[in-house]
C-alpha cells in the first residue's frame, strides 16, 4: 500500500497510529489494521482495490465527526480523507466546489466574501461529506433547504473503481441515492453546491427563559412559528449553559433565531412579536456575520468527548407534547446534555418527498436529545438518560429518523435500523441503487442498505 499511495499509511504500533485512529465520539474505540490518510484523490482507488481483494471492512472518513463512529472500524481499513479540504467558489454561477474532507467552516470562509452560503448545519466544525450525504439540517433549512438540496453534482468513485459524475442528468439514480442515503454507494471525491445569497451581516437572536417560563414560551413559540417567512429559522434548546457564561447550574430554554432577509427591521419586528407573547428573562439580539453566527456554538461540541444522539420528527406541539418535551428537558443529567427542537417548513418542506432519500419532509419540527461527557464512569448515567428520552420521544414521533442525528447504539442488525429510519418505500428504492453501484456491499460501515 505504501508504494501505491502518496499519503501516510499507518499500522498498529506505529508512531501516530493512536492519535489518527481516534474519532470525535470517544465512546467509539476501534483498532483498524490499516489507516490510509489520502494526500489526493489519486490515493482512493488503491485503497478500494485493497478492500475488495482482502474482503476487509472499509470505513471512509471525511471530517471524522460521525456520531455513530462510521469513520473507523475494527480489524479493517480506514480511508481518511480529512486532509482534502479545498473549497472554491464561482461567484458568477454561485457554484461552490468542496473536497470530501472540508469542514463547514472551510466552506463558510470561502463563500462569505461573496455574500454567499451553503446550508451546512449549525456549527462550523463538522465535515461536509457525511453531513450532506445524510441530509444537512442547519440554520438555512427554511430559506434554502438541506445541504443535500443544494447539491447539484457529485464526483464518485464506486466499488468497482469507476469514476462517475452524479447529477440530475448523469446517473440520476445514483444522484438520488447520494442525497440522503449516506455513504452506501461510493466515495464522493467532490461536492458541487449551488449557494444562496445572504445579507452581510445577518440578524442573530437568542432569547433566554428560566424553567418557570418554559411552558409559556413553548406555547407562544408554537403559535408564533405557524406563519413565519422563510427567512427566519429557529432552534429551541434546553441546556445548562457553560460555566463561563455565569448563568448558574440550572437549565435554560434558549430560543435561537437567525433572520437572513435583507430587511432587518422586519426580522426585528417578528422577534418583538414573540417577546411580547413570552417575555424572555434575557436577550441577545443584533447583527452578526454569517461565519460568526455559524461558529457561535462551536465550544459546546468539544473535541474528544463521549456522546450520544437521539432524534424524532413531529408536528404537533399541543399540551401532551409540551408535557413530553418539558419532562425530557427537566430530566437532563447536567451540563453537556441538551434538547434541541429545529423548526422546519419553508424551502425544506417544498421539496417533493420522493425527490431525495431524506426520510420526512412534512414534519414541522425535528427534536434531538444529545449529550457529551468526558469520564468513562459517567457512561451509564448518560446513556440511561438517552434511553429514557428516546422512549418519551416516541410518543411524539412521526415516520422517519435522521441518521446524522443518531448514535449507533443498537442491539439488532444495523440494516433494521436503516430500514426503520428511511421507511419501507425509500429503503427499497435505496436497495435498487445499491444493487447497481455496490452489489458486493463494499461500503457497509454506515447505516447500511443491504443489496
Amino acid at each position: 500500500m505504501r508504494s501505491q499511495v502518496q499519503g501516510q499509511v499507518l499500522e498498529p504500533g506505529e508512531a501516530g497510529y493512536d492519535e489518527v485512529r481516534e474519532v470525535w465520539n470517544q465512546l467509539i474505540d476501534r483498532y483498524p489494521l490499516l489507516i490510509v490518510r489520502a494526500a489526493s484523490v489519486a490515493d482512493i482507488p488503491p485503497v478500494l482495490e485493497a478492500a475488495r481483494a482482502t474482503g476487509l471492512p472499509l470505513a471512509v472518513r471525511g471530517g471524522g465527526h460521525s456520531n455513530a463512529g462510521h469513520g473507523t472500524v475494527d480489524d479493517g481499513i480506514v480511508l481518511d480523507l480529512g486532509e482534502l479540504r479545498g473549497v472554491s467558489v464561482d461567484p458568477a454561477t454561485r457554484q461552490v466546489t468542496a473536497a470530501p474532507g472540508a469542514r463547514t467552516g472551510d466552506v463558510d470562509a470561502a463563500t462569505a466574501p461573496y455574500r454567499l452560503a451553503v446550508p451546512l448545519g449549525t456549527v462550523s466544525t463538522p465535515g461536509i461529506a457525511g453531513m450532506t450525504l445524510g441530509g444537512g439540517v442547519g440554520w438555512l433549512v427554511r430559506s434554502a433547504g438541506l445541504a443535500l438540496d443544494r447539491l447539484v453534482q457529485a464526483e464518485v468513485i464506486t466499488a468497482d473503481g469507476q469514476q462517475l459524475t452524479a447529477s440530475a442528468t448523469e446517473h440520476p439514480d445514483l444522484f438520488w441515492g447520494l442525497r440522503g442515503g449516506g455513504g452506501n454507494f461510493g466515495v464522493v471525491t467532490s461536492f458541487i453546491y449551488e449557494a444562496v445569497a445572504l445579507p452581510d451581516p445577518v440578524l442573530g437572536a437568542t432569547l433566554f427563559y428560566r424553567p418557570a417560563q418554559w411552558r409559556r414560551a413553548l406555547a407562544a413559540f408554537e403559535r408564533w412559528s405557524r406563519d413565519l417567512p422563510d427567512e427566519l429559522t429557529s432552534i429551541l434548546t434546553v441546556m445548562v449553559l457553560p460555566q463561563h457564561r455565569g448563568m448558574g447550574d440550572e437549565p435554560w430554554l434558549l430560543l435561537r433565531c437567525t433572520w437572513v432577509g435583507e430587511d432587518e427591521a422586519r426580522g426585528r419586528a417578528l422577534l418583538e412579536r414573540l417577546c411580547r407573547a413570552a417575555p424572555p428573562d434575557e436577550t441577545d439580539i443584533g447583527p452578526i456575520s454569517w461565519p460568526q453566527w455559524q461558529s457561535a456554538a462551536d465550544a459546546l461540541f468539544t473535541d474528544a468527548a463521549r456522546g450520544f444522539w437521539r432524534n424524532t420528527a413531529f408536528s404537533r406541539m399541543d399540551e401532551d407534547a409540551l408535557d413530553t418535551i418539558t419532562a425530557v428537558a427537566a430530566a437532563l443529567p447536567g451540563r453537556g446534555t441538551s434538547v434541541d427542537i429545529h423548526h422546519l417548513g419553508g424551502a425544506f418542506a417544498r421539496v417533493p418527498a420522493q425527490s431525495t432519500a431524506f426520510p420526512n419532509r412534512s414534519a414541522r419540527f425535528w427534536m434531538t436529545v444529545n449529550g457529551y461527557w468526558h469520564e468513562p464512569d459517567e457512561d451509564a448515567r448518560f446513556t440511561a438518560f438517552a434511553e429514557q428520552a428516546e422512549g418519551a420521544m416516541k410518543r411524539l414521533g412521526e415516520q422517519g429518523e435522521y441518521v446524522n442525528f443518531r448514535a449507533r447504539e443498537y442491539t439488532r442488525p444495523i440494516s433494521d435500523l436503516t430500514q426503520s429510519a428511511y421507511g419501507e418505500q425509500t429503503y427499497r428504492r435505496l436497495q435498487q441503487v445499491k444493487r447497481l453501484y455496490d452489489p458486493g456491499n463494499l461500503f457497509r460501515v454506515n447505516y447500511n442498505v443491504v443489496p
